[in-house]
């Protein structure tokens, strides 16, 4: 059997961000990654139109700048080709294609499961990330063509002079519908509920621009500041007093974008402001005023075959189905997998939602870490930002576990919880999103304050809300 210090699960953003600090600190590691590449997210979302909606140079690691990013917002392909290059070092320690099974904590160590065999670890991280399962829509029917999620795209699904459904108006929604608007011969767009959407300000950079940053690094420095600065004021602006003026400015976008007025009213929201993920899009409602794309502001209740039914009683005859209609956010599948101190399921302790202690350390596993889980993303900035600060409190960490497993103790969990639930006001005023838990009613996707606040009290380690763990039953 295998045996090394830290196994990390998941080669994303997150994975990789951890393994290059287990390199930097010479630990024995692999990383064990289910998928035939890296990437995570961005080697999943392929889809027509696929880009990130936060600005490229405030989207990497703080210390791998890439001067050639092509556009203010970077298309998916660029981040993965980043995300390669990034962890080209460690590739040597990378498993491709090795699904974590099972891992079990037996008194001093993670015993694991793999498809490709067993090994053991003293310290186990999970970074599988929160936008990893799908949500197909579950309606009655049969559908005789492709239905095809965003999140599994399938090049040999024929777009061109197609008859396309959109289900869903999410994020990949507004992203995929003038992509597919430009190639299919009919679009319509099945919308459950209307979302805020801004402005994005995309633009191609200049040959000029991307060589100054490639001869002067130091300007990229500086741009990155800048994005940071600027982007931690939207804070204000999704959950903070900032609120209502960032809802003008959205809904003079629809206004001045969208001039029929029975249109607009489709489009035009009916929840809080912030409470859903506000979107950015600077084509999504030029692309709905086209004239073979149709919105239907009702959800799909069933499929026949060669057509898709909606809620208002319409019938919709086409080709393919896209559903841009996001992930299982809130309940993690890797959590029936990991066993930890007393036979405790991970699944047991989530049981009313997922919860850890700094967002990164769960009571009744020892030695056991999460990066991009329970609370640990942002509505407003770079998740990457969040992503350097959790693998760094890791880092900090490991020292203390020569000293015997570490484990938080209930009573910080609690504690974080419970702050947590009282700061997130708008998340929980009654919209219906993916940030909360449907069993519990609380918020367990989002940090709920700047990320620099986070990364000021979690960027590193604390021993204090920590004991050792002496023996299995302890």
């Amino acid at each position: 059997m295998t045996a090394v210090r830290v196994a990390v699960v998941g080669a994303g953003f997150a994975g990789v961000a951890m393994a290059r600090r287990l390199a930097a600190a010479a630990e024995s590691f692999v990383v064990l990654e289910r998928r035939p590449g890296i990437g995570g997210t961005w080697h999943d979302n392929r889809y027509p139109g696929v880009a990130c909606d936060v600005p490229a140079h405030l989207y990497g690691y703080s210390d791998i700048a890439h001067p050639g990013f092509s556009r203010v917002f970077a298309p998916g392909a660029e981040i993965l080709e980043y995300l390669q290059d990034a962890a080209a070092p460690v590739a040597d320690r990378i498993m491709l294609s090795t699904e974590l099974e099972d891992a079990r904590w037996d008194g001093s160590g993670w015993q694991i499961t793999t498809s490709r065999g067993a090994l053991r670890a003293e310290v186990l991280v999970m970074a599988a990330g929160r936008l990893t399962e799908p949500r197909l829509p579950d309606v009655p029917g049969s559908f005789d063509g492709p239905v095809v999620h965003t999140a599994r795209w399938r090049d040999d699904v024929a777009i061109d002079g197609a008859r396309v459904a959109v289900v869903g108006t999410g994020a990949s929604g507004v992203q995929v519908v003038p992509e597919l608007a430009r190639r299919a011969d009919s679009v319509v767009v099945l919308q459950r509920s209307a979302p805020f959407i801004m402005p994005k300000g995309d633009r191609a950079y200049a040959d000029a621009e991307i060589a100054l940053f490639e001869q002067q690094p130091e300007r990229l420095d500086d741009l990155r500041d800048s994005l940071m600065r600027e982007t931690e004021e939207v804070f204000d602006q999704r959950a903070g007093a900032g609120r209502g003026a960032a809802r003008e400015r959205a809904l003079a976008h629809l206004a001045e974008r969208v001039p029929d007025p029975v249109l607009r009213a489709a489009l035009t929201p009916d929840h809080e402001f912030g409470c859903k993920r506000v979107l950015f899009s600077d084509d999504y409602y030029d692309a709905l005023r086209m004239p073979h794309v149709r919105l239907v502001p009702a959800a799909l209740t069933a499929y026949e075959p060669g057509a898709v039914v909606a809620a208002d009683g319409s019938r919709h005859e086409i080709d393919v189905v896209v559903a841009a209609t996001g992930f299982h956010t809130t309940r993690q599948p890797f959590a029936s997998r990991i066993t930890g101190r007393d036979g405790l399921i991970l699944a047991q302790h989530w049981r009313d939602g997922m919860r850890a202690f700094a967002s990164t350390a769960v009571h009744g596993f020892p030695n056991l870490f999460v990066l991009d889980g329970p609370n640990a993303t942002l509505a407003h900035n770079s998740a990457v930002l969040m992503i350097e600060a959790q693998a760094d409190y890791v880092a900090s960490a490991l020292p203390w576990t020569t000293r015997g497993p570490l484990e938080v103790s209930a009573q910080a969990e609690q504690a974080y919880v419970d702050e947590i639930q009282q700061r997130s006001g708008v998340w929980t005023s009654g919209c219906h999103n993916w940030y909360v838990d449907e069993r519990s009613g609380r918020q367990v996707l989002l940090w709920p304050g700047k990320a620099q606040e986070f990364r000021d009290r979690f960027g590193h380690f604390d021993p204090a809300p920590f004991g050792l763990v002496e023996s299995a039953g302890a």
